[in-house]
């Protein structure tokens, strides 16, 4: 029998001074949060404190498989340009409406938070607003952290918004409650956002400061146009149809420059030129919308490599590099190497409207299509130092509705409570899979196994507490201390602990030890336990006085150039504001 056997008062405290250490690892950051986590857990089994059979069960907690299958969605809405698409539409307004824009762009983020994972929110608009901000000449700082901030107050609307809220329901279920309906916290939480939302428009100006950092020199690489040509084939359907009518080159990111008959330019009548056999398209697009278009089969890429199965890479040309001063045309890449350039991109200046004639120039990026070996063969000749593998992907967006209606199925279902959130999330994720909206190991790449580790080695923490007493111990300590006030004051003390504990811990650490604690409290108060259970579950996300309280906020510290103290004086009087806000909402909701 593994673990160690201890005194029944002993175990309370040995539980406590574990906690204690891990706090004090989490704090000083020696080692990762999910390494820490592993090790209380651990050091629990080998001390007895937490029995095999109950550490087996912790395993059996629906709530971090819930988290894994709705980081699976998401990854299905970003494979198939949902977010992306939504995005352009709302960006497309800046030049007109500047004002309405930024509004509209952050209401996006609040409702596209509410129904997906905070983290893959941020991660896409954070290009998205440092180009905003560079069109209104602003910096970027100005936009990047109410984005982190609007993304966890939009997460907090419904339980599927953020792993924590689901975390805690599953904490909830362990300690005997009812689980939560999908929007259940949809009131606290569109008031909670209302609050914060407001108070970031009044004095968000004055309390932001204006930073710059690499970020806003940097382009956004997914926004980068690129030059190419795509041939019409004997066969192809588009024969006969007027060029700029072509469903495919009126996407928002594709850009008809030129077609070309023969050796003539027909560019000066572009409105009025029919597509024929042979025709070359010459167009300005985004790298994904290249790679959507090598799928299709009524156009082909110029010169496409048919018989070999080959690679696309970037190539970036830096100053070492021997195709220097040369034009594409005469350095003949797929004669001497077997590869040809798919696209070439030269930041502020035009490219000629053929390939082969491009003379290449420091910084110009190439996407260059090959075998792996030729394409080695050519690094190694011309002294390519920087070539990697392009980020993007074709978007599939005629999966878009799958995509969607997926979302839409689980969120409608679990709030009219057909089945439980974790079968439903998974015959989503099964329905993408089989319809290829995501590949697996694509889809399977999107979860966060540091996050899913850290879960569930925390929930056996919790665990180990519950069973060695020392949750009781706890509770007992404190209770005398609340049991002379009003129900209205133990609750807000129990968000503002939770709150404080947020900002120098894991939310995610915070949400299973503190809610059976503060239920129990609850309990032993004679109060309902629930609306404190909800009270953990928003002050363990609604943190914003540090960037370590939430994990977007680390997100954006670097690419806004932040220093520690600016979350400070942001994030204190909105703790503050929504705090206040979010006790009153439960208060009254739950008629506390």
């Amino acid at each position: 029998m593994l673990g160690l056997e201890l005194a029944p008062g002993t175990q309370a405290v040995v539980a406590l001074v574990i906690v204690g250490l891990m706090f004090v690892l989490f704090l000083r950051e020696s080692l990762a949060p999910e390494v820490v986590a592993m090790g209380g857990a651990a050091l629990m089994i080998v001390l007895g404190l937490l029995p095999i059979d109950e550490a087996t069960k912790t395993l059996s907690n629906s709530a971090p498989w819930t988290i894994v299958f709705m980081f699976l969605i998401m990854g299905a809405l970003l494979r198939t340009g949902t977010l992306e698409e939504m995005s352009r539409i709302v960006e497309s307004r800046v030049d007109t409406h500047p004002k309405l824009t930024v509004i509209l762009l952050f209401a996006f983020v609040v409702v596209a938070s509410a129904f997906m994972n905070n983290t893959p929110v941020v991660a896409v608009m954070i290009p998205i607003f440092i180009q905003l901000a560079a069109r209104l000449k602003l910096s970027a700082s100005r936009f990047l952290m109410p984005l982190s901030h609007f993304t966890i107050l939009g997460g907090m609307i419904t339980l599927i918004g953020t792993s924590t809220n689901i975390l805690v329901d599953g904490v909830v279920q362990k300690q005997g409650g009812d689980h939560f309906p999908i929007f259940e916290i949809a009131p606290i939480g569109i008031a909670v956002t209302l609050a914060g939302g407001l108070f970031i428009a009044l004095f968000g100006r004055h309390l932001v400061p204006e930073r710059h950092s690499m970020g806003e020199f940097l382009s956004d690489r997914r926004k980068i146009k690129f030059f190419t040509e795509v041939a019409v084939p004997e066969d192809s359907g588009l024969i006969g149809r007027k060029v700029l009518d072509v469903d495919l080159f009126r996407r928002d990111g594709v850009r008809v420059i030129d077609v070309l008959r023969g050796d003539a330019s027909l560019r000066r009548d572009l409105g009025n030129v029919l597509l024929e056999a042979g025709d070359r398209v010459v167009l300005r697009t985004e790298m994904a919308e290249i790679l959507h278009i090598q799928q299709r089969k009524d156009v082909r890429l110029v010169d496409k490599l048919s018989s070999v199965e080959t690679e696309t890479v970037e190539v970036l040309i830096t100053p070492g590099c021997r195709l220097i001063g040369r034009s594409l045309g005469e350095l003949r890449l797929r004669r001497r190497y077997g590869v040809y350039v798919l696209a070439a991109h030269r930041r502020n200046q035009n490219i000629g409207r053929q390939l082969d004639d491009l003379i290449v120039h420091v910084g110009d990026t190439l996407l260059i299509e090959g075998s792996a070996e030729d394409i080695s063969r050519l690094a190694a000749d011309v002294d390519l130092v920087n070539i990697t593998r392009p980020s993007a992907r074709p978007f599939r967006r005629g999966h878009m509705p799958i995509a969607i209606g997926c979302l839409l199925a689980v969120v409608t279902l679990s709030a009219l409570d057909v089945a439980p959130i974790l079968v439903l999330s998974m015959l989503a994720v099964t329905v993408l899979l089989v319809t290829r909206s995501i590949d697996p190991d694509e889809a399977f790449g999107m979860v966060d196994g540091r996050l899913i580790a850290m879960i569930f080695a925390m929930l056996a923490v919790g665990e180990g507490l519950d069973n060695a007493g020392a949750v009781k111990l706890i509770v007992d300590a404190v209770a005398p201390f609340l049991k002379g006030l009003p129900p209205f004051m133990a609750l807000a003390a129990v968000y503002f602990l939770g709150l404080v504990m947020t900002e120098f811990l894991s939310n995610n650490a915070v949400a299973v030890i503190f809610t059976p604690i503060a239920m129990q409290l609850a309990v032993t108060l004679g109060l309902d336990p629930r609306p404190f259970a909800v009270a953990v579950m928003f002050s363990a996300s609604v943190a914003f006085a540090t960037p370590i309280g939430y994990q977007t906020h680390m997100m954006v510290y670097g690419p806004g150039g932040y220093r520690f103290s600016d979350f400070m004086r942001l994030g204190i009087p909105l703790d503050i504001v929504t705090g206040v806000t979010a006790v009153i909402a439960i208060a009254w909701y739950y008629g506390v």
